[in-house]
């Protein structure tokens, strides 16, 4: 049998234009039955799940804290660990649990307010760098990002898709929509530099739509490329004739222009599927099964390989009331000094990670290889612990092995330790090259080298 394309499509004509249906991983795209590839020839995926308002605090966190009792770092190290009680809702997917790290970025004296965990700690875990100083304003909770977050970086960088990236670089989701407050920051995770975001598709019918609906004049999309074609060749004219510095701002405009081509001239790729459209759900469990589901089969039929996940958002005002006794949002609750109430946050919060992962570990290739396997998925909060906003512990997990390039199931301990270090080590394990990571007192050229295979 004549070996497919990993890039061929199902075409078809539909509405004066032209449909293309993504296929998922075949077996005759590697040569037949009878041969394996290897799981790296589909590549790695990489994701980002955030939950907020950080863990249950503890003495690890400050002499403040002291007192209640750490359910969340293992007691052993290395391969192997015992899951405590916070991480066994996740034990069946082996995960990797880095502790001890804290953010290590210089804290400008002005603007005041810079090192507040919500803000600083939130940067640090996304972006490895500070929240900007310019423009930050810590009495109305005003900040941005200096560069991109670690969902960006990766979809843009040529060591990850290399020249041919899939209809989507990333997807951004998620699931509570409660927020601290309705403008900036605070409602989404992903950013693609200061003063943007990517603001996450909350609403499951609206993620459905988007990965599976045939556009309505399919060829309508066709002739928008075409039209950005010629406007870009006139924005080149006019670049000829300008300064340096607005050659520059031309030339970021017209890569940013070129990502929309892109994304029109791919516009009519939809994914095969089975799944019926969804509604929404107040159920936090419930909908973070349904969206990780949906991301699933995106993620199997190749649109993409870079997702971020806000399962709540920065200092989250959302409500569990499905924990007995929780009768505030989360934000109040750790002010307020609640801690059973925030250990039972917490866990089920996990719970809700895990349900996530059962999908991605629901879904093989040809090889048997689940997404999971393939994938690594830095999970992670905006700090420590939300009752004084502890920087110290802040948690980082990690899930699947990258293509058996990144070691699960172990334990990493290292008080005080860089975060950055921790995204030095993702970064390699992804095949992206290097050097060193972090910014603004937190570079390292470090990597917990025993995570790396």
């Amino acid at each position: 049998m004549k070996r497919l394309s990993r890039r061929t499509l199902l075409r078809g004509a539909f509405a004066g234009g032209t449909v293309a249906l993504a296929l998922p991983p075949l077996e005759a795209m590697f040569g037949g039955s009878s041969a394996r590839a290897d799981a790296s020839d589909l590549g790695p995926i990489f994701g980002i799940f955030f939950w907020a308002n950080g863990l249950p605090w503890h003495a690890g966190h400050g002499a403040e804290q002291a007192g209640p009792p750490d359910h969340w770092t293992p007691a052993q190290t290395g391969i192997g660990y015992a899951p405590t009680p916070l991480l066994a809702p996740l034990a069946a997917h082996q995960l990797t649990v880095v502790t001890g790290l804290e953010p290590q970025t210089d804290i400008p004296p002005d603007p005041p307010g810079q090192g507040d965990g919500h803000m600083r700690g939130f940067m640090v875990g996304l972006t490895s760098d500070r929240p900007r100083p310019e423009g930050f304003d810590h009495a109305s909770h005003t900040l941005t990002a200096l560069r991109p977050s670690l969902d960006q970086y990766v979809a843009k960088h040529d060591d990850f898709y290399g020249n041919y990236p899939p209809r989507f670089r990333s997807l951004v989701v998620g699931a509570s929509s409660a927020r601290f407050h309705e403008y900036g920051h605070w409602n989404g995770i992903s950013y693609n530099g200061p003063d943007s975001q990517n603001l996450p598709i909350m609403d499951p019918g609206q993620f459905y739509d988007l990965l599976f609906a045939v556009p309505a004049d399919a060829g309508s999309l066709g002739r928008r490329a075409a039209l950005l074609d010629a406007v870009m060749e006139d924005a080149k004219s006019l670049s000829a004739r300008l300064g340096t510095k607005d050659k520059q701002r031309v030339a970021d405009h017209l890569d940013h222009l070129n990502e929309i081509q892109r994304r029109l001239e791919l516009g009519t790729q939809i994914c095969e599927n089975s799944i019926p459209k969804p509604s929404d759900t107040a159920d936090l469990l419930a909908k973070t099964g349904i969206m990780g589901d949906l991301l699933a089969v995106a993620l199997g039929c190749g649109v993409t390989r870079v997702f971020s996940f806000m399962l709540t958002s920065p200092a989250t005002t959302h409500i569990f009331n499905n924990i007995p006794a929780v009768a505030d949002g989360m934000h109040k609750v750790c002010h307020d000094g609640m801690w059973d109430q925030v250990y039972g946050i917490t866990g089920y919060q996990m719970q809700c990670f895990a349900r996530f992962l059962d999908s991605l570990a629901a879904v093989t290739d040809p090889n048997g290889v689940t997404l999971l396997d393939r994938a690594l998925i830095y999970a992670t909060s905006e700090y420590g612990e939300g009752w004084k906003h502890g920087n110290k512990e802040t948690p980082i997990l990690f899930a699947g092995k990258s293509n058996d390039k990144f070691q699960h199931n172990a334990h990493v301990r290292e008080p005080g330790g860089n975060i950055a270090k921790a995204h030095v080590t993702m970064l390699r394990a992804l095949g992206i090259d290097t050097p060193s990571y972090g910014f603004n007192g937190a570079e390292t050229s470090a990597a917990f080298d025993e995570l790396l295979l």
